[in-house]
């Protein structure tokens, strides 16, 4: 996956330019080629579904597949305008957001169920059991949030514990190697922390339901300028999930393959998590007030990100959700 809060923190990381003799040929034809992002999360890796069986270009539109190896890298890119589109967190949209960039989230994947996951070495029970402990994480990841609800649960703050920032593959190396007591790390990196004889989840996403949601998040000026390629997007989504649905087998072993993981490992991470459907997603878009509504979690997200200091102010709101490209899905 994913996820850093502190994406206009991260240095700037400048991605290929152009697009090339393909992407003319489109613009000519007075379409944009769509600049779509993802990285290591079992919620986006059915974008590479959609790649490989041809998918985008059943729905009439041309996408530049990027896989990022570092989640952060990805977000860098949506927020300096070297991607188009990325699969990234709520959280981090929020955080981009308030850095001042101009993001729209347009489709919810998933919420985390269990998929980021607080894992310790032996002999450490609960949450409660981290208190003067090293714990890793990548620094303002969702799964640095994911600890910080944790311990806030538990009645400590971050004070309580020593930190240690890493990268999330780093991390789970880390926590192996026994550098570290416990690492905050999402699925697939949830496999190898769990590598370690003995470790086991003392907190997970599952705890929180609701508060880790993923999402297709568009630069707000390309949603203006080109609806038609958004809602094509937002189409083939939908159709990707129906065909892994109707071809589980040679779906997980596409998914497995970009992840680098076994099929059988892939499938664990079924249950932690939880592709939305069409109706789902309008669930979510619907204004509401209680965790499963998209603009009750980005107030609480909002609130969490200032009073942790991850953010200056809270992130204005307006244009963030917009739900009528889901709404115009057929199925």
């Amino acid at each position: 996956m994913r996820k850093t809060i502190l994406a206009a923190a991260t240095a700037v990381v400048l991605l290929a330019a152009g697009c090339g003799a393909d992407d003319s040929a489109t613009a000519a034809a007075g379409q944009a080629t769509v600049r779509l992002g993802f990285s290591a999360w079992p919620g986006w890796f059915p974008w590479q579904v959609a790649q490989e069986q041809g998918l985008f270009a059943r729905n009439g539109v041309t996408v530049d597949l990027k896989y990022f190896e570092s989640y952060t890298d990805s977000l860098t890119a949506l927020s300096t305008g070297n991607l188009d589109a990325n699969s990234q967190t709520l959280n981090d949209t929020l955080s981009s957001v308030s850095g001042g960039a101009e993001q729209t989230v347009v489709l919810t994947n998933d919420n985390s169920t269990g998929n980021d996951q607080i894992i310790a070495r032996p002999g450490i029970t609960s949450v409660a059991d981290l208190k003067g402990r090293k714990v890793a994480a990548e620094q303002g990841t969702v799964d640095h949030y994911l600890l910080l609800l944790a311990l806030r649960k538990a009645g400590l703050t971050e004070r309580d514990i020593e930190f240690t920032p890493l990268l999330t593959d780093a991390a789970a190396a880390a926590f192996v190697a026994g550098k570290v007591d416990a690492v905050g790390v999402f699925a697939p990196f949830t496999t190898t922390a769990l590598g370690l004889a003995g470790s086991k989840a003392i907190a997970t996403s599952a705890d929180f339901p609701g508060a880790i949601p993923d999402h297709l998040v568009f630069g707000a000026g390309f949603v203006r300028d080109h609806p038609t390629q958004v809602q094509a997007v937002v189409q083939t989504w939908f159709d990707t999930t129906a065909w892994i649905k109707a071809n589980p087998a040679a779906a997980i072993e596409i998914m497995a393959k970009r992840g680098g993981v076994t099929a059988a490992d892939y499938r664990t991470y079924d249950a932690g998590t939880t592709i939305f459907s069409r109706q789902q997603n309008l669930d979510a878009f619907a204004p509401g007030s209680t965790p499963a509504n998209l603009e009750y979690q980005a107030q609480q997200i909002s609130d969490f990100l200032v009073s942790t200091g991850l953010a200056d102010a809270k992130p204005p709101l307006d244009g963030l959700l917009e739900p009528k490209f889901v709404q115009a899905v057929t199925e």
